[in-house]
Formats: C-alpha cells, structure tokens, sequence
C-alpha cells in the first residue's frame, strides 16, 4: 500500500466509528436511564465483567465509574465461575458486556446472578440474545460493520461499548453532584490531585530545616543561616518568637548596592517587615496564588501559627517540585 491508500483506510475506519457512536444517540433513551437508576440506587458496588475485547472494555469502564463517583471493580467471568463470584454481594449490581450477547462464561454465571437478586444490565449488539432477555436492562450498542474489512476484529463496536459506558458514567456523576474536589480525592496522584488537596504542611520546610535568627542578629549571622538552609532566605524573630521579618536573596542584592559593613550591620535594618506569610493548611495552590498576585520576590514564604511564630518555610521550588505548578 502507498501512502495515500494508508491514509485513505485510516479515515474509512474513523469515519465508520465515528458513524457506529453517532448512532447510540438515538438509543440514550428510557432505557439508559433505567440502567442508570439502577447504579446510582446500588448500596454495593457496580460489578462490571465480560470477555476477550469486550472485557478489555469492561476494565475501562468499571476504572471510569470508579474515578467518577461510582464504586466499581472488574471481575473476569471466566474466573468468577471458579471463585471470584465471592465477592459479588446482594447489594451490587452487575454490568455484563458481551457483543453477541452468547459468550459461554458470563451464561454460565447468569443464574447465580439471579439467585444472587442483583440487577443485571446487559450491554450488547443483539437485543434477541439470551444475555439481553434474561437482563433487567438491555443497552443496545450494535453496528451496521466493523471497521475490521474482515469483519473479525471487534472495532467500531468496542467503540461503540466504550462510549456507551462513558455516557453511563458521566450521567451518574453529574446525578451525584460529584464535584472537582471529589474528583481529585480519587487522584490524589495526579496533577488535578496535587492542586486541589496538596497543602502547605505537605511541602514545607520544618524543625531543623527551618531558617531563623534572631531581630538583633547580625547580618554576617543571616547570610550563615540562609547558606546553610539553602532556601534563599531566613525568619527573623523577635524575643518572644514571633516572626519580626524576613530576609531574602532579593534582599540581599539590594543590600550589597549599599555602602555597608556587612560584618557589624544588624539584620533588622535590612530585613522585610510584615511579610507575607501563610498557614500549614492553606492548600499549596492557594500559596502559588499569594506568591503571583504579590509578585514575593524569590517565591519565599514564613509559615506561622496562630500566634506568628514561625512553624516552616517554603519556596517555588518547593511547590514545583511538589507539582503544584
């Protein structure tokens, strides 16, 4: 094949899926919400299972719902036989993926289902098949062709099941109001996590690690301190603990433009008064956002307690190494 007769077959197969998801539109019925119903009135979990391509689905499907708002698992039918139905519970419900609507192992397990009296909701190509009569809920995700010119490989009708279960999902979770917070307690690894549940006391520099001396220091004493904690800056507290200052690299450059000695020069001439700080639990984006909107030369920050005293430090380092930004 030339070049033009591969691009040719690579748009024939994304058109002709595209055609096989445009199609399921019209089948978002009464149907779809029974199904969806079902789910969202499920005190367990969904319980999602099929075979070969259409269980590869099935994984995906069950991942989607689970990040959603949606409490599921996978659970291969070849294996459920052999044990693994265990741990499906009269409160679950079961999604049964199987483009024929024939395949053997999850038939097999159908009647233990229903002994079981949880909801079944089939997903197939053949609204005739015995998985669908004996469903509760049959969700038709047929296709005129595959994409496959042999007919043979599953495509467009994995396709089909894919966008199906999509639909299933984000309709359950604008039904629970799930929210961008609900959403990153499921991703605490991800960078949507990191920014919605990362706080400042996950991040900062505490104990030993925290840069302080004290008001009456001298300069020469503040740059020590600064090099040896290796933050670009230093507290500068007062006699009862509180935070007076604070010295930083910025600073320091500004300082060194001055005709001065640093050996005998106190910190306190020098030292920013007043400046920002935040709390251990203000969430670390908040913290990117105080660092932007007052432009904090060197990204540095005091964290203090309720009475000012200095708990911890950070800096943009700091956070983007924490993937806040």
């Amino acid at each position: 094949m030339n070049s033009h007769e591969i691009i040719t077959t690579g748009q024939r197969v994304v058109a002709l899926e595209a055609a096989a998801v445009a199609a399921l539109e019209a089948r978002i019925d009464d149907t779809f919400a029974a199904a969806a119903r079902h789910m969202l009135a499920c005190d367990g979990r969904v319980v999602v299972t099929g075979m070969g391509k259409s269980g590869h689905i099935a994984g995906k499907i069950a991942a989607t719902l689970a990040s959603t708002g949606t409490p599921a698992f996978f659970v291969h039918p070849g294996e459920a036989s052999h044990g693994d139905l265990g741990m499906v519970t009269p409160e679950d419900v079961v999604l049964a993926l199987s483009y024929s609507g024939e395949t053997g192992e999850i038939l097999t397990i159908l009647p233990l289902l229903k002994r079981l009296g949880v909801p079944l909701i089939a997903m197939t190509g053949n609204p005739g098949s015995t998985l669908a009569c004996r469903a509760d809920v049959h969700l038709d995700v047929g296709v005129e062709t595959e994409a496959c010119p042999l007919a043979l490989a599953p495509t467009a009708s994995t396709t089909a099941s894919l966008a199906m279960g999509d639909a299933l999902a984000i309709a359950l979770l604008e039904a629970r109001d799930f929210t961008t917070e609900d959403f990153a307690r499921s991703h605490p690894g991800g960078a949507l996590g990191r920014r919605l549940l990362l706080t400042v006391a996950d991040v900062m520099h505490t104990g030993d690690a925290l840069p302080l001396v004290s008001v009456d220091a001298a300069l020469r004493e503040a740059l020590l301190e600064m090099s040896a904690k290796g933050l670009g800056m230093t507290g500068v507290i007062d006699d009862d603990g509180r935070l007076a200052g604070l010295f930083t690299d910025g600073d320091l450059r500004r300082t060194l433009d001055r005709d001065i000695d640093i050996k005998t020069a106190g910190i306190a001439e020098f030292m920013t008064r007043e400046p920002k700080t935040v709390a251990a639990d203000m969430l670390a984006a908040e913290a990117v956002r105080l660092l932007e909107t007052h432009r904090i030369g060197g990204g540095a920050l005091m964290v203090v307690d309720h009475d000012k005293r200095p708990i911890g430090a950070l800096n943009m380092q700091d956070l983007l190494r924490a993937g806040v930004i």
